[in-house]
């Protein structure tokens, strides 16, 4: 990407509010991270909406189950191409990625909205997730530019904090948007929000981030300057600008009906539909009863085609340098956990459906995947980028998303176990937890202007673990004493959110400006991965020891008996929890001890 640009003292009154910061910077911050908010509160805002959906799609309260893609198809956008876009985040403008996740994520909250089949909602969603888990390490990797290290603590502890206050608002926020419209407005409002976001972002434009900008465009056109000087002889300069030109205004016109015509396919309008002179190109071909399907939708796609084709010279190169085949290689990878852990029930079942199926796919991809990063040129995660603190910090976010995914699945389930115990009830519970995180988060930020990252993540995870293992004895019922467990609970969550900040600062100062964003896409990919898998196993372990109290039964078809079962499932649960989380606190030791020195280089 060029030369590592340094940010240099300002004389006084230029507005910016350290020397060593750039103007725009914390206004930055804070329209990109009300954007993680909101993509992370994206997760779950359909929660109290997936009926409604399934009834927009056709389908009735019988068929949930096929709903269910609505939530994972949104995951799997989410995790599946994060590393490809931290390395994109590496290779081109941090604040153009920004740009770009947040179209993506417009593009697919409009296609959510209008969908009116299954197949085309579950895609919207999947763009949704897409845009939303890219904005995650591309904000980061802006802290890193904008925040030299030393100083960092408290604009990263904000990033995690409104990432996890976006989870627990999801469920609300959709609540609150049903109360005055119905489920497509939850998706319109994502719509307007991403673009008053996307003009926020496009006017700020710090010194650091604007320099960037610059020195990114020139790499990526130097090779192009190159073929104009070796083409000089056979086509003046201006013939080709004008070919460039025309390039251009063929591609704007071609993204204009790929974006109309696909809004009338989508939308189908009664007045267009239904008329004689009009109607036919919404007619779908042969049996099928798909507003996709049907001339107006084949001329969406022949539009977006020509698009593709007319703008491949541009983004092509780029893609080909980020390695497209790796990131192809481990979101297969990625993609199949995602969907084998996130379609079972975990009171139930490790595995979903397609487990047995896909988890070989994933395997097979990873071991590709690891052919590819040995063999390419320029491998996907750059030779050298996991090392020194980057490694500890990687395992101890991958253990912490295992004790954040435990305490999020199984504290409610605990709480149903309660009779008369209803599901909005449980989810209050579990809110005690999720609202002690973002506030952890932001103190741990602060901590770290003095304290290294290793001193303050240790000691917070070592008080989770202590939590967790003390919610392992909770029995039935111990919900409905909101003493002890609402302490236990706020004190877990207060713990993770401690180790937030220290993470991402730690890995973030064992790294280069050029791999900031490709760290930061690890960092959260770790944690995902953490979350799902952290999930099966611990369920695993809990179904068995379910099943063994269920066989001890004297009489296995005494109810309270069977509840009294269900309970030790979810003790093992949480002691696994705790274990992972103790291992996690000793870990973050080698995160360091000394404050990371503050240093005016942005390196």
């Amino acid at each position: 990407m060029g030369a590592t640009p340094t940010v240099t003292a300002e004389p006084g009154g230029t507005g910016s509010p350290h020397p060593d910061q750039p103007r725009g910077a914390r206004s930055l911050l804070t329209v990109a991270s009300v954007a993680v908010a909101l993509a992370a509160a994206d997760t779950y805002v359909v929660v109290l909406a997936l009926t409604d959906m399934m009834a927009g799609a056709g389908l009735g309260i019988e068929s949930l189950q096929k709903g269910t893609p609505i939530i994972s198809g949104f995951l799997l956008g989410y995790i599946a191409v994060l590393p490809l876009i931290g390395r994109l985040a590496d290779l081109v403008s941090r604040r153009k990625i920004l740009l770009a996740c947040l179209g993506i994520f417009v593009i697919g909250s409009l296609i959510t909205g209008i969908a009116v089949e299954l197949p085309v909602m579950i895609g919207g969603r999947f763009f949704q997730g897409l845009g939303g888990g890219g904005l995650v390490p591309a904000t980061l990797a802006i802290v890193a530019d904008l925040w030299p290290p030393g100083r960092r603590g408290m604009p990263l502890g904000i990033v995690g904090a409104v990432q996890e206050l976006g989870s627990v608002l999801g469920p609300l926020l959709g609540a609150a948007i049903l109360l005055i419209s119905d489920w497509r407005g939850i998706f319109w409002m994502n719509a307007v929000l991403g673009v008053a976001f996307m003009l926020g972002v496009w006017l700020i434009r710090p010194e650091a981030v604007a320099t960037d900008d610059r020195e990114s465009s020139t790499d990526r056109e130097a090779p192009v300057d190159g073929a104009a000087r070796a083409g000089a002889v056979t086509a003046p300069a201006s013939a080709q600008q004008r070919r460039s030109r025309l390039v251009t205004v063929l591609a704007w016109l071609t993204g204009l009906v790929a974006v109309g015509a696909g809004s009338l396919a989508l939308i189908a309008p009664e007045s267009l539909t239904t008329s004689v002179e009009w109607g036919e190109p919404f007619v779908p071909f042969g049996d099928s009863t798909s507003r996709v399907m049907t001339p107006v939708g084949l001329a969406a796609a022949i539009a977006l085609v020509l698009l593709v084709a007319l703008t491949a010279r541009r983004w092509l190169p780029t893609l080909l340098q980020a390695d497209v085949l790796g990131a192809l290689f481990i979101a297969v990878a990625l993609g199949a956990l995602v969907l084998t852990f996130s379609s079972a029930d975990p009171a139930q079942e490790v595995l979903g459906p397609w487990g047995l199926w896909l988890l070989p796919v994933g395997a097979l991809a990873v071991i590709a995947f690891a052919i590819r990063q040995r063999t390419a040129a320029n491998p996907l995660i750059a030779r050298g980028v996991v090392h020194g603190k980057v490694l500890p910090a990687l395992v101890v976010s991958l253990l912490v998303g295992t004790a954040i995914v435990a305490i999020v699945v199984d504290v409610p389930l605990l709480a149903r176990l309660t009779e008369g115990t209803s599901e909005t009830e449980a989810a209050f519970v579990l809110v005690q937890f999720l609202i002690a995180v973002p506030i952890g988060a932001v103190i741990g930020g602060l901590l770290l202007k003095r304290l290294g990252p290793g001193v303050v993540a240790a000691p917070g995870l070592a008080v989770t673990a202590a939590a967790l293992w003390g919610m392992s004895g909770w029995t039935r019922g111990a919900l409905d004493e909101p003493g002890m467990s609402t302490i236990l609970l706020v004190v877990a969550g207060f713990g993770i959110g401690l180790a937030i900040a220290p993470v991402n600062d730690a890995a973030l100062a064992d790294s280069t400006h050029s791999t900031h964003g490709t760290v930061s896409s690890l960092v959260v990919v770790s944690r995902m991965v953490g979350m799902v898998v952290g999930l099966a196993l611990l369920t695993a372990v809990g179904l068995r020891r379910f099943q063994q109290e269920v066989n001890a039964l004297p009489d296995p078809s005494d109810s309270e008996a069977l509840l009294d079962a269900a309970v030790v499932q979810v003790q093992t649960v949480f002691a696994g929890a705790a274990l992972a989380t103790l291992a996690a606190a000793l870990i973050a030791v080698a995160l360091g001890w000394h404050r990371v020195r503050h240093t005016r280089a942005l390196s």
